[in-house]
């Protein structure tokens, strides 16, 4: 008989674990079965027919909420914020592998926002625009709200990867004659491609579900995490639960897309060149 070489820990802490996996995954799937629910479906178990109703419902004119125009208006605000974490993430990586004059203060300034609750933040915005005389909106201040949310985040992941960044792949594109923009094209953002990936997938979906920040920013339309908050009060059938469905499939479906291609990139780059361009 094998004996196993298992610590006496290894039970226990397997228990804990999966009894916090149940914890947080357990409402979640408490909402996903209850959302497929029949025509007359309510709000808790049991179970009342089994069909697609509330899920094709979803894309119907609903009484109370409007969840096509809200999930647009968050996916444009999420992609938006995503480029723009990826964009001044990167350039602020680039700008941090050299000393420069104030960046220990422009570093604790971007981290400010990470330390201050988010509702102040929100609370903050939307007063600078009401003095401003500017009406806030969920594509200007929600915009700069989830950008002080998402940006800090992008940073702290760029300054780790270019920590750990070997320069030596830099001097020996230089040294076989290459530009600065080659050497960055053709070196260092093939190699920092994946934890650009990964920023930006942080950058979506921090926006993507943020409510603290929204909450007093987005003005007279509400974005997804409103919305859903808002239809809580209101909305007495399943449709809730195959919208909150919804969502989660969707993310879930982001993630394992974002990682699909950081593993294709990562092959791709280990794959050996053709023996015509190795000679090159």
């Amino acid at each position: 008989m094998r004996i196993s070489n298992r610590k006496p820990g290894f039970f226990p802490l397997t228990i804990i674990f999966c009894l916090f996996i149940v914890f947080l995954y357990g409402p979640t799937l408490t909402i996903a079965i209850l959302s497929f629910q029949g025509p007359d479906g309510g709000l808790t178990f049991p179970l009342n027919g089994l069909s697609l109703h509330w899920f094709r419902a979803l894309f119907e004119k609903q009484q109370v909420g409007d969840f096509g125009g809200s999930l647009m208006r968050s996916l444009l605000l999420g992609f938006a914020v995503m480029i723009c974490t990826v964009l001044f993430s990167l350039l602020a990586g680039l700008a941090y592998r050299r000393a420069f004059k104030g960046s220990t203060v422009l570093f604790y300034l971007t981290l400010v926002s990470l330390i201050l609750p988010s509702i102040l933040i929100s609370l903050g915005i939307g007063i600078m625009f009401d003095r401003l005389g500017l009406s806030p909106h969920w594509y200007s201040s929600a915009f700069g709200a989830h950008l002080t949310w998402s940006l800090p985040f992008g940073l702290l992941i760029m300054f780790a990867v270019f920590n750990r960044f070997n320069k030596a792949y830099e001097a020996a594109a230089v040294d076989m004659g290459a530009t600065a923009w080659q050497t960055f094209r053709l070196v260092v953002l093939p190699l920092i491609l994946p934890s650009l990936i990964g920023v930006g997938l942080f950058g979506f979906t921090l926006s993507y579900d943020e409510f603290a920040r929204t909450i007093m920013t987005a003005g007279s339309f509400n974005t997804l995490p409103l919305e859903i908050y808002g239809m809580t009060t209101n909305v007495t059938t399943p449709v809730l639960y195959a919208l909150g469905t919804f969502t989660t499939v969707f993310s879930f479906i982001l993630i394992v897309l974002t990682l699909v291609i950081i593993t294709a990139i990562k092959r791709r780059q280990k794959k050996p060149l053709p023996s015509s361009e190795a000679h090159v």
